[in-house]
């Protein structure tokens, strides 16, 4: 039996037509067109049609696709029941991940998994996605969720449901830029988990409640988490150069840089180094993006490396006032898009996927009755 490098390192799991990494190149597509024209030209509900039909939509599609994640935004009045069932101090991610998974039992097409029925659950589900982290937030800190409106960009709506106020162009153009970015990014380990439980044909709902637990370790989405407490406890951009060295003396992990795939800059983290910068200047407050530039300097110089897509969504999150512990569940507001269309390309052209592994163990052992193993 051939042995596959640890974790799986470069080797090809399945064929797919949704998007591509290009490590050497620092390159991301989605279904063809970069990831640098979609941020600048593109809307979330425009990539999400991409991602989901393979083309971007015509006016009438996107209008039609805004029109049915509209009508579906609302939350199960049970699912907020459930959120303040749950113990006061719970964090964010176990009550994501378990909102989500009850709101099954709740959906019209429960107990159909067909392709067809599939569809309209990830229309819910990428329509809903935004309001349960707000709930979840918003119960956690002792308050009631609002309502969203169907009228709505999902960015917009999510800005709205977290703060009670519905931001301003800037704001939500940064955010919807957000979302795009991390909407897909081909076989990550949420995304191949998700692929893995359709593969058995298990439903919709499963899938992406396994693509959450993945997605909240530290090794995935947990790492933005991770990045602004550095930044918080950094302080000032003087202090940045030292403190990166320090840490980097002790063999500490410095969160938010290095990548499996990408070998040179992450084309999403120079979109989100833009907008971090944009925003803290209109706010007329540098100071977290400046303590992450010099970070990003001691890096590139010292060990060679560069900043991925958690490392810079850690000050643009702070600047659009969403607090640390729900940047990894606000992952889930964008990704659950490519989650979606890689669910739905799995049912499509599926195969179990079964892996073998290479049997390191004993061979050959003798049984011995308990009564002679001393």
């Amino acid at each position: 039996m051939s042995v596959a490098d640890k974790g799986l390192e470069g080797v090809v799991a399945a064929s797919s037509a949704i998007c591509d990494v290009d490590g050497i190149n620092g390159v991301l597509i989605y279904r063809g067109y970069d990831i640098h024209d979609l941020a600048e030209h593109s809307t979330f509900e425009e990539v999400t049609h991409l991602l989901w039909h393979g083309e971007l939509p015509t006016r009438s599609q996107l209008a039609e696709l805004r029109a049915q994640l509209g009508a579906n935004m609302a939350l199960p009045k049970p699912i907020i029941d459930l959120l303040h069932s749950f113990p006061r101090g719970t964090p964010p991610n176990p009550l994501l991940r378990t909102a989500f998974s009850a709101m099954a039992v709740y959906d019209p097409d429960r107990d159909d998994n067909s392709i067809e029925a599939s569809w309209r659950k990830a229309i819910r589900a990428t329509a809903q996605m935004g309001p349960l982290v707000a709930a979840v937030h918003r119960v956690s800190e002792g308050v009631d969720p609002l309502e969203p409106s169907p009228d709505a960009t999902i960015a917009a709506n999510f800005l709205y449901l977290l703060h009670g106020e519905w931001p301003d162009e800037v704001t939500e153009h940064v955010f919807d830029v957000a979302l795009i970015l991390h909407a897909d990014h081909e076989f990550n380990a949420s995304t191949f988990v998700a692929r893995v439980t359709a593969a058995t044909l298990s439903d919709y709902y499963s899938s992406i409640t396994s693509a959450l637990g993945a997605l909240f370790g530290p090794l995935h989405g947990g790492a933005n988490s991770g990045a602004i407490k550095m930044l918080r406890e950094i302080g000032t951009p003087e202090r940045a150069a030292p403190w990166v060295r320090a840490a980097l003396d002790r063999h500490e992990r410095i969160m938010g840089f290095g990548h499996r795939v990408y070998k040179t800059y992450d084309p999403r983290a120079a979109e989100l180094k833009k907008m971090s910068r944009a925003l803290a200047a209109a706010q007329g407050d540098m100071s977290l993006y400046e303590i992450s530039v010099e970070i990003e300097k001691v890096m590139a110089e010292d060990r060679k490396l560069f900043p991925n897509v958690d490392f810079y969504s850690a000050s643009t999150y702070t600047a659009l006032g969403v607090p640390g512990p729900l940047f990894t569940p606000i992952f889930a507001v964008g990704r659950i898009a490519g989650w979606s269309a890689h669910v739905l390309e799995q049912y499509a052209h599926n195969r179990l996927i079964r892996p073998r592994s290479d049997y390191i163990g004993h061979r050959g052992r003798t049984f011995a009755p308990i009564a002679d193993r001393g």
